[in-house]
């Protein structure tokens, strides 16, 4: 090492070096510049900066819940979608506002552009073209990496970003090689130098579906799938919904279909034995599907465009391993698909990833202690996830080199934080994928109030805009006056108010009422009553009006969720000595013993997530923290149970 450092001058010290310029690595690199740190990106080709190499879309329930909240925290991710919105859904309008989400079609390409944009416009960030090969450690932490180029860049600080890009194989039927998504060669000397640092790395399976040419499909046959102009954007400060939005389009797959593929399972990867690694329950394959839903004779097929004025499509919802030949010849089976004609074949592909249970909540190593990691080498699947991590891996690694606590959000402060406890506590026996039933405080975390939730931290650390912190202040103060003054102003039977409410059906007061508890009715909404007192709303961000009548209409049930909250800070948040050394805590069970001193969670809420550690084991890991003599206690018949035979 010191025969190298000889050679390097002071441009190549950079305070945080970002390996992969994906989703993650594109989060993570902005946010440590725009935090003050010297910061480079690698990525092994420019052009597919910020590619999406899978479905051209973002959001849904959990999902778009992130890009809300990597907003609030001063992401990019939101901004560049709002800005090329092809098409925006609200979904599960019918249901309650915990899992309401929005769901957008994206221009694949303008996003790249935008975003590429947006990294080079940083003063502080430096993209380069290159392949990490090699970190050299010295006194446990990262001091420089070496590329493929043979350069060498010294830094502060490390995040490994690599997407699907490690050791990555792409399977077509029998047929198997070296490659990452956009044909690009993977990167196979990372790993080696990683596991050289204590790191462990296993293997995961996804997969795509065929891209045809949109001028083959018969859409006379199929139905349409509108968005909604009057759908909320992701971002605060975004455009909003455009007024002409492209539809999406429906069809199923059949009879015919499934015989096709059943026929040929013998040539498809995941059932050859060509493909070892755990693929996503949640994203099944159409070979999968077919297997685990053998009763049902269809499957939807989702026909999405990849851009305003491209022939290119999406088909989601038959991602294969199949050979080309046969992907063809089963969509021509499909209503609409009679003609198809193939652009891009679907494929399999397997990679490395490294269990998260390596990691500290901050996302950085326990091996390595400037090494983060975020994205798919953690075990998730998603773009969102992917940004997420990254986001929070780029604000710790700036917080390291400034010597400030690493941001950690707690469960019941936002989605990124559920996603991050689940990771590193539980790790991922198959890909990641964030639902709205991962959050037990989900009437807490809705995607409307995630700029409540978070811009005030996100202003601390300095990465919050003026323009979003405007907007945060603005929708912050109307919904807090507007609720004082709808508990002040009261309603007396027999007033005027017995009109609105006969107009909307709902009974008259027998005593004086506020007007929050009128609102709370069902039948009465906010806006009516505004529009009942004459009122207008002044100008404000887009989400208000919303936000405010969901913190009126569901009071009582947030209260309940935050009282819980309260009521479990007390013991979930008392922390663990890193150093804790459960060997000598012989009371507890033999399997908690050997998965906390694998994961050593930072609290003891985090111990009580973990799989393998019962509520027992915590009142007895509780009693050790409050009375540490009591550590080498004698064993009781109590500490003996099944999970010691």
């Amino acid at each position: 090492m010191n025969a190298i450092n000889k050679n390097v001058g002071h441009d190549n010290y950079y305070d945080v070096v970002v390996v992969g310029a994906g989703h993650a690595g594109c989060e993570a690199a902005l946010a440590a510049s725009r935090m003050g740190c010297r910061t480079l990106l690698l990525t092994l080709n420019l052009d597919m900066v910020a590619y999406m190499a899978c479905n051209p879309s973002l959001g849904g329930p959990g999902k778009g819940h992130l890009v809300k909240e990597i907003d609030a925290l001063g992401g990019e991710m939101s901004r560049v979608a709002d800005q090329n919105l092809l098409q925006v859904r609200l979904l599960n309008t019918g249901k309650g506002p915990a899992v309401q989400a929005l769901r957008a079609q994206i221009d694949k390409w303008g996003y790249q552009r935008t975003m590429r944009i947006a990294l080079e416009k940083e003063p502080q960030l430096t993209i380069r073209e290159d392949m990490a090969e090699e970190l050299m450690v010295e006194g446990g932490a990262v001091r420089e990496i070496v590329g493929r180029s043979g350069a060498v860049y010294r830094t502060g600080a490390a995040l490994i970003c690599s997407g699907v890009y490690l050791g990555s194989e792409i399977f077509l039927g029998d047929r198997h090689y070296p490659a990452a998504p956009g044909s690009i060669t993977p990167s196979y000397n990372l790993v080696k130098s990683l596991q050289k640092e204590g790191l462990i790395f296993d293997r995961f399976k996804t997969g795509t579906p065929p891209r045809v040419y949109r001028s083959s499909i018969n859409f006379s046959k199929l139905e349409p799938v509108h968005g909604d102009p009057q759908a909320p954007g992701f971002s605060l400060s975004g455009p909003g919904a455009p007024d002409e939005q492209i539809p999406c389009w429906m069809t199923y797959t059949n009879r015919n279909t499934h015989d096709i593929i059943r026929d040929n399972f013998s040539l498809a990867p995941i059932y050859s034995g060509l493909i070892k690694g755990s693929g996503p329950r949640y994203c099944p394959s159409i070979e999968d599907k077919i297997v685990r839903f053998a009763d049902r004779d269809r499957h939807p097929v989702f026909i999405e465009p990849e851009g305003p004025d491209i022939d290119e499509v999406y088909l989601q919802g038959i991602s294969t391993g199949l050979p080309p030949r046969i992907q063809e010849a089963f969509l021509q089976t499909i209503e609409g698909l009679e003609n198809v004609r193939i652009m891009r074949p679907a494929y399999a592909i397997e990679y490395d990833y490294a269990p998260p249970v390596q990691l500290k909540l901050s996302l950085e190593t326990k091996a390595v202690k400037n090494l983060y990691f975020a994205g798919q080498i953690n075990g998730t699947t998603g773009y969102e996830e992917a940004a997420a991590q990254g986001l929070i891996a780029g604000i710790n690694a700036a917080s390291y080199i400034k010597g400030r606590d690493p941001l950690i959000l707690k469960r019941n402060e936002a989605y990124t934080g559920v996603m991050i406890d689940d990771l590193v506590t539980r790790g991922a026996a198959e890909p990641y994928r964030i639902f709205t039933s991962r959050a037990e405080y989900r009437l807490l975390l809705r995607q409307d109030n995630a700029d409540l939730r978070l811009s005030g931290k996100s202003r601390a650390i300095g990465l919050l805009d003026e323009e979003r912190y405007r907007l945060y202040l603005a929708k912050k103060k109307y919904i807090e006056g507007e609720l004082e003054r709808l508990e002040q102003t009261r309603h007396n039977p027999g007033s005027a108010i017995e009109d609105l409410l006969e107009k909307h059906g709902s009974s008259p007061p027998k005593h004086p009422v506020s007007a929050l508890e009128l609102i709370r009715r069902p039948e009465i909404s906010y806006r009516s009553y505004l529009e009942w007192e004459g009122r207008e709303a002044p100008p404000l961000p887009r989400g208000t009006l919303d936000e405010l009548e969901s913190q009126v209409k569901y009071a009582g049930y947030i209260a309940k969720q935050q009282h819980m909250v309260e009521k479990t800070a007390r013991m979930h948040d008392k922390p663990i000595p890193p150093d804790f050394d459960y060997q000598k805590a012989k009371n507890l069970s033999r399997e908690a013993r050997q998965k906390l001193e694998q994961v050593r969670p930072a609290t003891v809420g985090q111990a009580s997530r973990m799989e393998g550690v019962s509520p027992a084991d915590i009142s007895v890991l509780m009693l050790y923290l409050e009375r540490p003599e009591t550590l080498r206690l004698p064993e009781t018949d109590s500490s003996r149970g099944s999970s010691d035979e």
